[in-house]
């Protein structure tokens, strides 16, 4: 179990580095490939079940108006226009990540990741398609395809550095 503490003081490097990750941005109509999903994911492998608050946080800063989300975005707005749907996604997969990273199995683990990778894009998909009035075959050609190689580096990337802090 982690002490309060070590929770506080990972949520806020975790909070700073998942915006810090939305600034590292190719803009890609309608969802831009950002750096954020790394972090998410790395939430989850060193907080455990507990990187979700750090992510949970992020996305209520960014709701409440802090410029945190990609490119200095912020406001209710973001999350009800294309790319709502993946940060609020953001907050399950690092909870099924940080789950799966209680395990010491590394099938548990590279599954736990895949899984959280399918979580937000899932749930980006899905709200993608219901913002922008398109169907989801679309909405996932749009907001899915174009990122499942980056995601997929993007999880290995997170899996071996967290062999090393895990």
């Amino acid at each position: 179990m982690m002490h309060r503490a070590r929770i506080l003081a990972y949520s806020g490097t975790f909070i700073a580095l998942i915006a810090a990750g939305s600034w590292i941005s190719i803009p890609l109509p309608p969802v831009p490939l950002t750096l954020q999903t790394l972090f998410v994911l790395l939430s989850g492998i060193v907080m455990k079940r507990y990187g979700a608050i750090p992510v949970a946080l992020y996305v209520l800063l960014g709701a409440a108006g802090l410029p945190v989300y990609h490119n200095g975005t912020a406001g209710l707005g973001v999350l009800l226009g294309p790319t709502g749907g993946f940060l609020i996604g953001f907050i399950p997969a690092a909870l099924v990540a940080g789950i799966a990273y209680e395990h010491e199995s590394p099938a548990s683990r590279i599954t736990g990741l895949i899984a959280a990778c399918a979580i937000y894009l899932l749930a980006g998909a899905v709200w993608l398609s219901y913002s922008a009035s398109i169907p989801l075959l679309q909405a996932v050609l749009l907001g899915v395809a174009p990122f499942i190689i980056g995601d997929a580096v993007k999880a290995a990337a997170a899996y071996a550095i967290g062999k090393r802090v895990a």
